[in-house]
């Protein structure tokens, strides 16, 4: 029997079922404000399906707890709306994810950055509603103000400080990724070791599916409306994200708007790439990457990706007057793991 499921931002998963040691058993549900997909292969006889599902759940409701900025009472949350500039003590899940956010931050040179949302409420992807007036170049620079992690946020430990009293948190590019972890290690606690976790489209797998055979993980084109696959990749023991600009903008007096926030210039961006997937050695990585080479474009994030052995895949709309709708380039690490069977 075979099972396909499309994934939000072009991802396609595929298990082929035969022979298998154990039971495999598959999960889903709703988290994160998206959803989860869950599919454990050869579960050790002594653990129940229903052992995994209350474990899968728990888990997950605790990355809320943390790191969830709809929460009012998240941990994150709680953070945001003190105004206090005094060293916080934050929880070693908090603290980790943070420090995986610095280090892509500098990394992207700061195009990665928790601190946007600012930016993101005065572009209308937040409260306010697209349609409203663009923002003026007065109101760019107001919130540009309470923007940079690097030195508006300083972690030290698990203690987080706020450098500024109004800089807030907010963890939507990177907590999903750390959720596949988080889902990820508890299923290795039940002694589970194959297995592919997925949230919202960006997803961690381990070991084989049921066929022994790689997972196989789809590419779509950055088309929204045909939903067609690029490509399928085989991938193991990596976690893997798609960001992507043709599904979440909006229109306004002829001009296109990204929810993509370049936040060095407090602007969307306007570069050709529309799509990049990112595979790297954990779901918090390659979730976080794939938001920061989007926002630095092909050509920047291209540069960044082979310095720092990258594995990424980027898709960007042709030249007016091409002969094609789109052209497509991968880093040398990707081409290593494409090909790898």
């Amino acid at each position: 029997m075979r099972a396909i499921y499309l994934l939000p931002l072009g991802l396609l998963l595929s298990g082929c079922f035969g022979e298998q040691k154990g039971e495999t058993y598959r999960f889903s549900g709703e988290t994160m404000g998206t959803t989860y997909n869950v599919v454990a292969v050869d579960v050790p006889s002594e653990v129940t399906e229903t052992e995994i599902a209350v474990a899968i759940e728990e888990t997950l409701k605790a990355v809320n707890a943390s790191m969830s900025n709809w929460d009012k009472q998240s941990e994150v949350s709680l953070f945001n709306v003190s105004d206090s500039t005094e060293p916080v003590e934050i929880s070693a899940e908090f603290a980790h994810v943070m420090a995986a956010a610095n280090e892509v931050h500098a990394l992207s040179d700061g195009r990665f950055d928790v601190t946007l949302f600012p930016l993101i409420e005065l572009w209308g992807f937040g409260a306010k509603k697209p349609g409203e007036p663009i923002p003026s170049d007065e109101e760019i620079t107001a919130a540009l103000e309470h923007v940079g992690q690097a030195d508006l946020l300083r972690l030290d430990g698990t203690t987080l400080t706020k450098i500024d009293p109004a800089v807030s948190v907010n963890l939507s590019a990177i907590a999903k990724g750390y959720g596949n972890d988080a889902v990820a290690e508890t299923l290795r606690e039940f002694g589970i070791e194959n297995y592919l976790v997925e949230i919202g489209g960006d997803l961690v797998s381990a070991g084989r599916n049921d066929k022994d055979e790689a997972w196989k993980i789809g590419i779509e084109t950055p088309d929204a409306k045909t939903q067609t696959v690029e490509m399928v990749l085989p991938v193991s023991d990596l976690g893997m994200a798609t960001s992507g600009d043709y599904r979440n903008f909006f229109e306004q007096d002829g001009v296109r708007y990204s929810h993509l926030i370049d936040p060095t210039t407090g602007r969307p961006v306007t570069h050709r790439a529309t799509l990049v997937t990112v595979l790297a050695e954990n779901g918090m990585m390659a979730d976080a990457l794939a938001t920061a080479m989007m926002v630095l474009g092909e050509e920047a994030g291209m540069a960044v990706a082979e310095a720092n052995d990258l594995a990424v895949f980027f898709i960007s709309r042709a030249p007016q007057g091409a002969d094609q709708d789109y052209v497509k380039h991968a880093s040398a690490a990707f081409e290593k793991l494409r090909k790898a069977e």
